[in-house]
């Protein structure tokens, strides 16, 4: 896939905190924010949020890091020039101070960001509330942001943080304990429900994850869960990415059925839409 050079989207900054990052934007009616997955927002993730924008939302997309619109699978730039984005991308989250990578119990210090731009996007956009999208290294922030009873709309797509390099790592997520509770909160008083999607060979999103977060949230906690043959086996990666890179989309398929949940929850959450978070069947 070509890179993308980022037509239909407007852009701009967000400063808060001292912090600065350019954001993209496209569509109209209320927000939904869309952090991508290392290496950043590839024309896959770019594809994903037009659909999002398709629905009848704004979708917004933080530049949090990597270039914009630029492809990095390795089936079709080749493993140097994606093994070279990559590395640059991981190099650069890992001496930031704003990524918590191994720590438990710990949220990482760009989600206080990310919930000011959720703040000032429910302000711009309207609607009851916001959704919010993590993959990968971002999975659990859309957790983190929940924490704001704006963000009505929380999906947690492979979430691997904090890297599952011990049995403990393994069976957690990275949020701190107080802002799990105040999350588990919401979902008791308020309906909240939290979408988590995963395959189930993906040693980086081990399943002892979900079944902590099965027992934090209980029925709030909606797993999808996706055997390793529904991904596309046109990507050279192993299956990880359910929204983008191992996406087949096409009717049917159990990622693209995946796909359909995802927006069905900004449907009835964020739009008031007659199509209810139904249980997955992969």
């Amino acid at each position: 896939m070509p890179d993308h050079d980022l037509t239909g989207f407007t852009q701009s900054r967000f400063t808060h905190d001292g912090a600065t990052r350019r954001v993209l934007r496209r569509g109209t009616g209320p927000a939904v924010i869309i952090m991508a997955e290392i290496p950043g927002i590839t024309p896959k993730v770019i594809e994903f949020a037009d659909r999002v924008a398709e629905t009848g939302c704004t979708a917004v997309l933080p530049v949090l890091f990597g270039t914009p619109g630029r492809d990095a699978d390795p089936g079709a730039v080749g493993w140097p020039r994606a093994g070279r984005a990559l590395a640059s991308t991981l190099w650069k989250v890992c001496v930031s101070r704003e990524f918590t990578l191994l720590a438990t119990g710990r949220s990482s210090r760009v989600v206080r960001w990310l919930r000011a731009l959720a703040a000032a996007e429910h302000e711009c956009c309207g609607g009851p509330g916001v959704g919010a999208v993590g993959m990968c290294l971002t999975g659990g922030f859309a957790l983190a942001m929940a924490v704001d009873a704006r963000i009505v709309a929380p999906v947690l797509s492979q979430p691997s943080l904090p890297l599952a390099c011990t049995p403990r790592r393994a069976g957690s997520i990275d949020i701190s304990a107080g802002e799990l509770a105040v999350v588990r909160g919401r979902c008791e008083r308020d309906g909240l429900q939290v979408l988590g999607l995963r395959f189930s060979s993906d040693r980086l999103v081990p399943g002892d994850r979900f079944a902590y977060l099965r027992r934090e949230l209980g029925d709030a906690f909606v797993a999808v869960e996706l055997d390793a043959g529904a991904a596309n086996p046109a990507s050279p990666l192993p299956p990880h990415a359910v929204l983008t890179e191992h996406l087949v989309d096409e009717p049917g398929q159990p990622t693209r059925q995946a796909l359909d949940t995802v927006l069905d929850l900004f449907r009835t959450r964020l739009l008031g839409e007659d199509s209810p978070l139904a249980a997955f069947e992969a």
